[in-house]
């Protein structure tokens, strides 16, 4: 009899442990940061070539200045905190430089093909989160024009404030972001992060008990752009 509660208070115990622990033990030993959003990177970058007057278009690049764009978040997932980055390649665009000045430009998003490492995040984002059936993009679009004559030759980077309009699930509104912008060879390369508050676009922060996510994040992006 005595052996047997012994076995039974051990029972307990190892499931007073797995409850009271479970959270830390998944923050601590199993939940993991996602590697950061993309930004321009200088290796292997070249002089630039060429007059950067002229009509852009966006183009997939290459490793490690690949296009890509997404959202950057930090959310408690069963008890671990986590920073959560979601990235597509599905991204288009043009822009216009004229007197060493962007006057024009737009980037598109293609929104459902935006991935974590994480499929029922995923299968929550493009549907309760950002319905895409009924918004499948975002864009951001330059309203002012940004004087890209600072912007270094030699392979090195700049950095521009670029004011335009960010449109998420339907909503448009007006934001500021940094851009680091690189010239290498004939390529064109600009990324950024753009601070956002969800529920400024209509978009509510999963709160599933198990997932809590925080009301502000970035969206964030990396184009690589050539002559067209």
């Amino acid at each position: 009899m005595t052996k047997r509660w012994w076995i039974i208070g051990g029972i307990v115990a190892l499931v007073v442990v797995a409850v009271v622990a479970g959270p830390w033990v998944y923050g601590n030993w199993i939940a993991e940061d996602d590697a950061p959003a993309a930004s321009v990177s200088t290796e292997g970058a070249q002089a630039a070539e060429g007059d950067i007057d002229g009509q852009w278009s966006v183009v997939p690049g290459t490793a490690p200045n690949a296009t890509a764009a997404g959202y950057t978040v930090h959310e408690i997932l069963n008890g671990a905190s986590v920073t959560v980055v979601g990235s597509t390649g599905d991204v288009d665009g043009s822009a216009t430089v004229q007197d060493g000045k962007l006057t024009a430009g737009e980037v598109t998003v293609e929104v459902a093909t935006i991935k974590t490492d994480n499929g029922r995040r995923d299968g929550q984002f493009t549907g309760n989160v950002m319905n895409t059936a009924e918004f499948p993009t975002a864009t951001f679009t330059i309203d002012a024009p940004v004087d890209l004559t600072s912007v270094p030759t030699d392979g090195t980077t700049g950095t521009v404030a670029a004011t335009g309009t960010l449109t998420l699930k339907g909503t448009a509104r007006p934001v500021t972001v940094d851009v680091e912008v690189l010239r290498s060879g004939s390529d064109l390369i600009a990324s950024g992060a753009i601070p956002v508050t969800w529920t400024d676009y209509g978009v509510t922060p999963p709160s599933l008990g198990f997932v809590t996510v925080d009301p502000s994040g970035t969206v964030d992006f990396l184009v690589s752009l050539q002559k067209s």
